[in-house]
């Protein structure tokens, strides 16, 4: 077995901040469970049905996007480049909760929040997908 550590320090930081994001995205379903009382599901509360999908989007992008990340940290991917789309993925989840509205499908930071996350994960998979093939050709 090798002594060989391997080090993603940058991927630590976006993974603390992400489940600080989702402590407090779920603090507030939380909170508003005890007070309604709505132990499972929403009950019919809109309210409670959005926080629920505030927290639940977060945690639907986040592991692959941060696993993304990681691996292109282990394949020795610039810092900047993993700087770049921890801090906008990580700025895109803030702006989605502010932006999803239960009566506004439209809001522009549901939109920015979504495409940002988007774009992270599509950014952080093409660069994975090319650093294998340069290896392999």
């Amino acid at each position: 077995m090798s002594d060989t550590v391997l080090s993603v320090p940058i991927t630590a930081l976006y993974v603390g901040l992400t489940i600080l994001l989702a402590i407090g995205l779920g603090m507030r379903v939380g909170l508003m469970r005890g007070s309604s009382g709505i132990s499972i599901h929403d009950g019919g509360n809109q309210e409670l049905a959005l926080r629920v999908r505030h927290h639940g989007n977060l945690l639907e992008t986040a592991a692959l996007t941060l696993l993304a990340i990681g691996i292109l940290e282990l394949n020795r991917t610039s810092p900047w480049v993993l700087h770049t789309l921890g801090l906008a993925f990580i700025t895109a989840r803030i702006l989605h909760p502010i932006g999803l509205k239960a009566d506004d499908v439209t809001h522009p930071l549901r939109a920015l929040g979504a495409a940002g996350s988007t774009l992270v994960m599509l950014t952080a998979g093409l660069i994975a997908i090319w650093q294998f093939v340069s290896q392999a050709l």
